[in-house]
């Protein structure tokens, strides 16, 4: 095996081969006419050839003022590789709904090829535009021009993550309330949140525009905020003909495909029992132009998923089955609060929410965040046939037991 370095990046190449587009091809365009780049190309070839990686975590490192933004890295062998020794992240708020006009790609990718690797990661799973690799020396000039430019740094550490949102209303005709409109609100609402961390661990938003979770937030967000109706599917009912005659077999491919077998097909007429929809939305995908969501719409918030670290993957848990969601988002955001406040004083260090519920119980965390139980929230029948009631006595029912007596 050739040593790394030496005759070129033999290992790497392997990776450039085949019909998908290749990272390593990225890196050594950049590397052209970028040292940090050129270096990172050497060093990551003396990884796949050693086996293990050279990077460490040097503590906290971040731009005036802020706490989070900046993802500090720092490379194991500065003086072989001097031009890579500081490989500091950089994550920057994304549009909402990620819509760019090119000359605001121009002016990051400027900023960025002047202040640091010019290598990109459009995006980052919570969304973020991530800028690989920048020295500490760079990251307030960095910053400067970005903020000059109407950027701003987005969350990593204990604290509020950039909120991210579908596409929505803008290019989705299913989408049941407006996701870029929330996430933007939230995005400015919640600024201290967003740059100081003072959480217990992360908490993320992710907005989806209906059902299908183009976002996956059920899975990843700490608050998932989807978009759902109440009342019926609508139908048209030339067109459910109209799909059978063009060869869609209706009773394979949507009747017997629905979860609670709640839709009907005689052949002439689609019939759905909409009281037992989960609102999965199938049968909307496989009849885009018969079916489409109710009118009257609004979200389900649910709360607790994260991916797996410690307790292993959570998804998220229901928490209100159905709310109108219009700004000001007022009965929203006190509801988050509620829940931050609680989080924060009961949290473990590095404990999710999802975590937390988990551990103090659905019961008692609902009763902190002052938000009624609903048979929505549960995920399946009680194991304990045990079930024990708490007596609440409010004002004037001792003395009216006192005068029964």
């Amino acid at each position: 095996m050739a040593e790394p370095g030496k005759n070129g990046t033999p290992m790497l190449d392997e990776l450039e081969k085949g019909p998908w587009p290749s990272f390593v091809t990225q890196i050594k365009e950049a590397a052209e006419k970028n040292k940090m780049s050129k270096a990172l190309l050497s060093l990551l070839e003396r990884s796949y050839h050693e086996r293990i990686g050279h990077w460490k975590h040097g503590g906290i490192v971040g731009v005036m003022g802020y706490g989070g933004g900046v993802i500090g890295r720092y490379s194991d062998l500065p003086e072989e590789y001097p031009d890579i020794a500081h490989f500091h992240t950089l994550r920057v708020n994304m549009p909402t709904g990620w819509f760019y006009t090119s000359d605001a790609l121009r002016t990051i990718c400027d900023i960025w090829e002047r202040h640091g690797s010019g290598l990109t990661n459009m995006h980052g799973s919570t969304g973020d535009i991530i800028l690989l690799g920048t020295t500490t020396d760079e990251l307030e000039p960095t910053f400067a021009e970005l903020t000059a430019n109407d950027f701003d740094l987005g969350g990593s550490g204990s604290d509020m993550r950039t909120p991210s949102a579908c596409v929505g209303p803008a290019r989705c005709e299913w989408a049941c309330y407006d996701t870029l409109a929330l996430a933007y609100d939230l995005t400015q609402t919640f600024q201290d949140e967003l740059h100081r961390p003072a959480f217990p661990y992360k908490f993320k938003f992710k907005c989806a525009g209906c059902p299908n979770d183009c976002v996956a937030s059920i899975a990843r967000a700490d608050m998932s905020i989807i978009g759902t109706w109440r009342d019926e599917i609508q139908i048209d009912q030339k067109e459910v003909k109209a799909a059978e005659e063009a060869g869609l077999n209706i009773q394979r491919d949507v009747c017997n495909l629905c979860p609670t077998k709640c839709i009907e097909w005689d052949g002439k007429k689609l019939e759905i029992d909409d009281e037992n929809c989960v609102k999965c939305m199938h049968c909307i995908n496989t009849m885009p132009k018969a079916l489409r969501p109710g009118k009257d719409r609004g979200a389900t918030i649910l709360l607790g998923a994260k991916a797996p670290i410690v307790e292993g993957a959570l998804l998220s848990s229901v928490l209100v089955p159905f709310t109108k969601i219009e700004p000001p988002y007022e009965e929203l955001k006190d509801m988050v609060e509620r829940i931050w406040d609680f989080w924060s004083e009961h949290g473990k260090n590095r404990e999710r929410v999802g975590e937390l519920m988990q551990r103090v119980g659905l019961g008692n965390f609902l009763e902190a965040i002052e938000v009624e139980p609903t048979p929505e929230m549960l995920a399946h029948p009680r194991e304990n046939p045990y079930v024990f009631y708490e007596e609440y006595y409010e004002e004037g029912d001792e003395e009216e037991e006192e005068e029964e007596e």
